[in-house]
């Protein structure tokens, strides 16, 4: 869509609601943590289906968890989705210096050495609420290519892949399968979160948190037709304002050739990374909605 219509009378709602984000990222931390856990809170009482689907998540993946501790667990998930709101406008308009000063990175050698390899680097993660941040923090550092679903609001979608843009190396549409191989091929650095998976093809059912969930096998075939190397990174919110971005040594023996197997793999490194920040996964996301079947629930204790 060209860029003078999307200042259409239709888009101002969109561009009123996001013009008070853009001065987030130049207040004081503790405000923008403050902030977002007022708009997590409101959420949580008025998305009643993210609300409902958070809930389940919860206990299908923990289902040994203390049920009120599950829903403190609901409860600071809201919270911290709210912060990732506030998180994404400073993703997006805040500048480099500030950003440095807030995040500590570790393990920066094996995405060195990998790219140095000369065959393209994919950057594995999930669905955080820190996602949008994380790529910002990894894009610091190297050339980084993003691959992003594209919103269905015009505005949004231009705010996104713009600001994504500049930030980093170029974006990659997700399911353009071709740009992604060729820019691999070119020894890119692709930013790459498979946990929500096609439902239409290229999924098979592997274990996540000890249930069946639609996994996505391109991962494995695009690093057996690549031979780029698959990095895990994860980025962790801390309590004082700090972030913490954590880049794992490439999987080895990947891929296997199996890929159900693989995507289990997958699945697996995910699951360690969301167990260490679990509030910061985006649970209020439908994970499991191809294998729907009971969950078994602790009932709340008696606080009498």
């Amino acid at each position: 869509m060209p860029r003078l219509a999307l200042l259409a009378p239709r888009y101002w709602p969109t561009w009123l609601m996001v013009m008070p984000f853009s001065v987030l990222p130049f207040l004081p931390w503790r405000l923008q943590f403050a902030c977002g856990r007022v708009i997590g809170r409101l959420a949580r009482r008025l998305a009643h289906r993210r609300r409902a689907i958070t809930e389940t998540n919860l206990a299908r993946c923990f289902p040994d968890m203390d049920a009120n501790k599950r829903e403190r667990l609901s409860r600071e998930h809201f919270e911290s989705l709210g912060i990732g709101l506030v998180e994404t406008a400073i993703g997006w308009w805040a500048p480099d210096w500030r950003l440095r000063s807030r995040v500590e990175i570790e393990g920066q050698e094996h995405l060195q050495k990998a790219s140095k390899a000369g065959r393209g680097v994919l950057m594995l993660t999930a669905h955080f609420t820190t996602l949008e941040l994380g790529g910002r923090f990894l894009a610091l550092e190297h050339p980084v290519m993003v691959v992003y679903h594209p919103h269905e609001n015009p505005v949004i979608d231009h705010l996104m892949s713009s600001r994504r843009y500049a930030h980093g190396d170029g974006i990659i549409q997700r399911g353009d399968l071709r740009n992604m191989l060729l820019s691999l091929r070119r020894n890119a650095i692709i930013w790459y979160a498979p946990d929500q998976a096609y439902v239409r093809k290229g999924w098979v059912a592997a274990p996540f948190f000890g249930n069946p969930a639609p996994t996505n096998t391109a991962t494995s075939r695009i690093a057996q037709s690549t031979g780029a190397a698959v990095i895990p990174f994860f980025v962790k919110r801390l309590p004082n304002g700090r972030y913490r971005l954590r880049i794992l040594p490439p999987l080895d023996n990947f891929p296997s050739g199996d890929h159900e197997a693989d995507a289990a793999r997958v699945n697996a490194v995910l699951e360690e990374g969301i167990r260490e920040a679990p509030a910061q996964y985006l649970w209020s996301h439908d994970r499991f909605k191809l294998f729907r079947r009971p969950v078994r629930s602790t009932p709340p204790r008696n606080k009498s």
